[in-house]
């Protein structure tokens, strides 16, 4: 394994108790149950602490992940759900394509796309949601700790807001404060917490 492998593979194992993302939640709440079959994309999906909720829920999901490490813990996790409708894809998202569907997942994966490949992921994420589907994750703000690493997307509260013109905008919460990442390492966090839906 790679040193980014080992890094991501540390983070998995600190993170592996932690509960659903509250923007899942969120949006799960707001989309409801529902007799038809839907389908959600999990992006930057981890080991799966948001796709196990989404399979609990009765949701198909494809899970994109870059890092072999994170599908393999995925679908080794013994809190899988007996006969759920899993797919799984080792890619970078900004390569990866997937179908139409009624909800797309990025928990704190859309800030790890370089700033110059942004502009497509979002448009791509945008045509893929359904009419009434919904969008749930997070993006990086200017005054995040983070600002100027190579690789990282990072933006102004207006041009966040200004990405989720076409939606309707069911939470958009901005947390800043300074906590210990799940590496142990002291950050500043500048963050957009985002709900929203195509109309």
């Amino acid at each position: 394994m790679n040193e980014r492998g080992t890094r991501w593979a540390e983070y998995y194992v600190a993170t592996a108790d932690r509960p659903p993302r509250r923007t899942l939640l969120h949006a799960l709440e707001r989309l409801g149950p529902s007799a038809e079959p839907r389908l959600a994309v999990d992006l930057g999906c981890g080991d799966g602490r948001d796709t196990i909720e989404l399979l609990r829920r009765g949701w198909s999901v494809l899970a994109i992940d870059a890092e072999p490490a994170a599908i393999a813990r995925l679908q080794e996790r013994p809190d899988l759900p007996a006969g759920s409708s899993l797919s799984c894809l080792c890619q970078r998202f900004e390569d990866a394509a997937w179908p139409a569907a009624d909800f797309v997942n990025a928990s704190f994966s859309l800030p790890l796309c370089p700033p110059d490949r942004f502009p497509a992921l979002w448009a791509k994420i945008l045509s893929s949601l359904k009419p009434g589907g919904r969008f749930a994750g997070q993006l990086y703000g200017d005054r995040d700790g983070w600002v100027g690493r190579p690789g990282l997307t990072h933006m102004k509260r207006f041009e966040a807001e200004r990405l989720l013109r076409d939606l309707r905008i069911e939470l958009f919460d901005e947390e800043e404060t300074d906590s210990i990442t799940p590496r142990g390492k002291p950050k500043h966090w500048h963050i957009f917490h985002i709900v929203a839906a195509r109309p």
